[in-house]
């Protein structure tokens, strides 16, 4: 059931008529389906989601199993569940006030499904859990085999980020691996770098392909971002990143020319053509390729002249039609930024609209240097499409600039709903300008700043979300700024959280946990409580000690965590053991939430946020409106 009082209903704000710019593919109808919440009922279109099967997960502990399972958005708002281990019932009247169960002194070893109860009636047995034994459940993968450098220096792979999506349409989400060699690279560090490869891998650690995009492609943090979404609604999802000459799809076919080798003496590539590769997510084969936009041009017209700022690639997927998923692909954000919207339909890219702080329109003047090192996605115009958050700027559905704070580059951002309070979504943001606040909140529509904290330096980290139920809305924090925060910024805590990384809904309650390296804490005023260490597992990104992925899932709308085992032979997947009264939609149908998800690999890794409050004394959460392949 939902905690405490139900808060206010907003109303859209009214839709800003614009012109859209780009090819739309014609005939493309967008349902619609009436939502009612509380005394409030407005249209609202139906987005393409992923039609997901029961995700049913037994989590053993030493006392019984939880069993939990995924509430979809196709299901009716008053169903009920039932359990079953083996084929007889384990639990007593239908369970209606949550998505799970706890089964008091069953083994490891049960097997159970889910029946779904409608209008009375039990239907058929989902998917069988899939058992996490010891608290996790193993995904084996296999490294690459390591190589050598033309300056001699010998390297091996370790899985990096991942995503996920239903790559061969049985309703469950597989995994898509980023392994990143041992020297992999900062871009403003010179040297030879390892191939980056690129693997498709089922739950049952079945690899369905492996891409390996070449010699002509740097490995590091900023150069590869791959989103893994169903763009053209056929129930699969596909896999779009860039590539360069050498790139070999997962069918051995090479893209370009294979004896092409652009790299200069310092390990750079700054030279040779650059793609944008469409992979068909089944069978990891290019099934298209365009240029990719925007092309390098002059390496010193992105603000140096070695190679740092060229590279800096960024990469999001967004309902830019209101209805239908669209891939973003970005070049730059401390000189020039560009954007590239595209449309993947009938096997085919179509450039919908490119934003361009260099153009001379004013598309995108004056917006030069706002980037942050990730991006994020949602309709913070509450007009039903989406738009690119990009630091201290966004860009509007349509391609055309939205609003500018000004205040430049950073290297982490939140948005979502953090201060429900008042309507509508918010970003909290640091900022690496020491002339500039050290972090602030901003209304996420307008731009419009809402507090900030007095400059101080480079303020490289910067969290947001409903840690502590002490205080209403999200408790936002930073490096180089006192205290945690409430959504009005004033200091409601004076010891900040031992982290300033990653968030995590993981036990019963609706206020979220840390989540850093490879262990995970309960917020405290005093200190914080260790919920969770992980078992010879190992985190990624150096400092930045980012998991493989977070996120929910499988299961209810909790959340799980991924890292990959010390030795890099399996993806170790963590699951809650803690029962919850708390009923919400899974959240892989609340899009905002989904795309974040798709988003969450890009550059400097943060945590998703659904598109409405979860957190302490928030209402009966809503339900997404989606439709399904």
């Amino acid at each position: 059931m939902a905690l405490g009082h139900p808060r206010t209903i907003r109303r859209r704000r009214p839709t800003r008529t614009r012109t859209l710019l780009g090819a739309v593919t014609a005939g493309l109808l967008a349902t619609t389906a009436l939502i009612v919440t509380g005394q409030t009922s407005q249209a609202a279109t139906a987005r393409q989601a992923e039609a997901l099967d029961r995700g049913v997960v037994s989590v053993h502990t030493e006392g019984g199993n939880l069993i939990s399972w995924r509430w979809l958005a196709t299901d009716a708002d008053s169903v009920a569940f039932n359990v079953y281990r083996a084929g007889t019932k384990v639990n007593g009247s239908p369970v209606t006030g949550s998505t799970n169960y706890f089964h008091t002194g069953a083994p490891d070893s049960a097997d159970y499904t889910v029946r779904a109860v409608v209008g009375g009636v039990e239907q058929g047995d989902s998917v069988h859990a899939v058992q996490f034994r010891g608290g996790y459940k193993d995904v084996p993968i296999s490294p690459p085999p390591g190589g050598t450098t033309p300056d001699g220096v010998a390297y091996t792979y370790e899985a990096n980020d991942a995503s996920v999506g239903d790559l061969d349409g049985d309703g469950a989400l597989d995994f898509v691996l980023k392994w990143q060699p041992t020297n992999a690279k900062d871009n403003s560090q010179s040297g030879y770098t390892g191939n980056t490869v690129v693997d498709g891998v089922k739950l049952d650690g079945t690899r369905l392909w492996r891409i390996d995009l070449g010699r002509n492609i740097r490995s590091g943090a900023h150069y590869t971002q791959f989103q893994v979404y169903d763009y053209d609604g056929d129930g699969r999802a596909e896999v779009a990143m860039k590539t360069a000459d050498g790139s070999t799809d997962g069918r051995g076919t090479v893209i370009g020319s294979a004896s092409a080798d652009h790299r200069n003496s310092s390990g750079y590539v700054l030279s040779g053509p650059e793609y944008l590769t469409m992979f068909n997510g089944l069978t990891g084969a290019a099934m298209g390729t365009v240029d990719y936009v925007p092309a390098r041009g002059t390496v010193s017209s992105w603000g140096d002249s070695y190679g740092n700022r060229v590279d800096r690639f960024l990469a999001g997927t967004a309902y830019l039609d209101g209805s239908r998923p669209s891939l973003i692909m970005a070049r730059g954000y401390y000189t020039r930024t560009v954007i590239a919207a595209w449309d993947w339909r009938d096997g085919a890219f179509t450039r919908r609209w490119t934003f361009d702080t260099n153009s001379s329109t004013n598309t995108g003047r004056g917006y030069d240097g706002q980037g942050n090192h990730q991006l994020s996605v949602a309709d913070v115009d509450g007009d039903g499409k989406d738009e690119i958050v990009y630091g201290a700027m966004a860009v509007d559905d349509d391609g055309r600039a939205l609003w500018t704070t000004g205040n430049g580059h950073g290297d982490a951002m939140h948005v979502g709903d953090l201060d429900p309070a008042r309507p509508g979504l918010e970003e909290f943001k640091v900022d690496e300008d020491g002339s500039k606040p050290s972090s602030w909140m901003a209304d996420a529509a307008t731009g419009r700043i809402l507090w900030s904290t007095p400059a101080g330096g480079d303020n490289g980290r910067g969290v947001s979300g409903d840690i502590w139920a002490g205080s209403p809305g999200a408790e936002s924090w930073s490096s180089a700024a006192d205290g945690i925060r409430d959504p009005r910024g004033n200091v409601v805590a004076s010891r900040k959280p031992s982290s300033t990384n990653f968030l995590v809904w993981w036990d019963g309650d609706t206020t979220r946990e840390l989540l850093d390296g490879t262990h995970i804490d309960k917020y405290g005023t005093s200190g914080d409580t260790r919920l969770l260490t992980g078992a010879s597992v190992h985190s990624n990104n150096g400092t930045k000690a980012t998991p493989v992925i977070s996120g929910d899932l499988l299961g209810d709308w909790r959340e799980e965590v991924v890292w990959a085992t010390t030795n890099n032979t399996a993806l170790r997947i963590y699951s809650t053991p803690y029962e919850t009264s708390t009923k919400i939609t899974t959240l892989l149908h609340d899009t905002t939430y989904r795309t974040a998800l798709a988003w969450q690999n890009t550059a400097y890794n943060q945590p998703p946020h659904p598109g409405f409050l979860i957190g302490s004394g928030m209402g009966t959460a809503p339900r997404p409106t989606v439709s399904t392949p």
